[in-house]
């Protein structure tokens, strides 16, 4: 049985409103015209849906059933237009992104608060992984944005990039280093230390490679090999192994353990940004939380 669902719903509308004439006011109706309304309804079930009360006419039990489902047609009305609300402000959808653990680490802290904070309707999925990892997932669809390096941004792939913030990498070491009390670092004290390496292929290495053989440094004494964050880290922290690391973010973990020296090299620049596919525009959504991340790592890059 094919019941139009308006007529449901002005029946909810007199259950709530209590009388013909005040669910009438509420529909912008005449009176007569939602009784009529009311009588093609009973019609088309074959059955009454009202007995007399008095003078008034109130639903009987078919009928409060009947309203129950107008109810529910009220709800999904309200939720839809919700929805359309959201998706034109931008609130709501999903934002699907992923980067390496550095990035995703407290880099990404303030901004995905703010957005969660602010974007209570929106589900956001990150996955994290290594960059050859998060590039196979955007170029599959499985993702919408990767926060990392230019370098994995190529074109002829159909990627598209937008930078956020120069993350240049530098030397990493305690701040009990004895390298911290050089004003000057020659390629000569470099080579004379035992070094955290990062996993071979990844991108960190060849740039630290890069960088050390073009200032002379022809022999890396590595002491510790790993892709964990965290362990380069902490090691960092506890002994005199160097390492390299990004600048902007890794200078949340800092605190007062770590420090980076001053030596720099062309071969340390490393562009990071959103890389999407060209072939997929970004949503509302997807930039909502970048200019969120914008401001965000201009405030971090700031000398406190």
């Amino acid at each position: 049985m094919n019941i139009d669902p308006k007529l449901l719903v002005q029946l909810s509308i007199i259950v709530d409103a209590g009388s013909f004439q005040s669910a009438a006011d509420q529909l912008a109706l005449t009176q007569p015209a939602l009784s009529r309304n009311m009588k093609i309804l009973e019609e088309r079930v074959g059955a009454k849906l009202f007995q007399r009360d008095g003078r008034r006419s109130v639903p009987n039990t078919l009928g409060m059933k009947l309203a129950r489902s107008g109810y529910t047609i009220r709800m999904a009305e309200e939720q839809a237009g919700q929805t359309v609300d959201d998706a034109l402000r931008g609130s709501s959808g999903e934002l699907r992104i992923g980067a390496p653990p550095i990035v995703a680490g407290r880099f990404l802290t303030n901004a995905l608060s703010q957005f969660i904070t602010e974007n209570p309707t929106c589900t956001v999925e990150l996955r994290t992984g290594l960059l050859h990892e998060l590039r196979t997932l955007l170029e599959r669809g499985q993702i919408n944005t990767v926060f990392g390096p230019q370098s994995i941004a190529d074109p002829a792939a159909g990627l598209a990039f937008e930078p956020v913030v120069d993350d240049r990498v530098g030397i990493l070491c305690s701040v009990n280093h004895p390298l911290t009390r050089k004003r000057k670092i020659q390629s000569s004290y470099l080579e004379q230390q035992r070094w955290i390496a990062h996993s071979k292929g990844s991108l960190l290495r060849q740039q630290t490679e890069a960088a050390m053989f073009a200032s002379g440094v022809t022999n890396m004494n590595i002491a510790l090999e790993t892709d964990s964050i965290r362990t380069v880290l902490e090691v960092v922290a506890n002994t005199n192994l160097i390492t390299t690391m990004p600048l902007v973010t890794t200078k949340p973990y800092l605190e007062k353990t770590l420090t980076f020296l001053p030596f720099d090299h062309p071969n340390f620049k490393r562009p990071l940004g959103a890389i999407g596919r060209k072939d997929t525009p970004p949503t509302d959504v997807d930039r909502r939380f970048l200019d969120l991340l914008r401001l965000s790592a201009m405030s971090q890059v700031q000398p406190k």
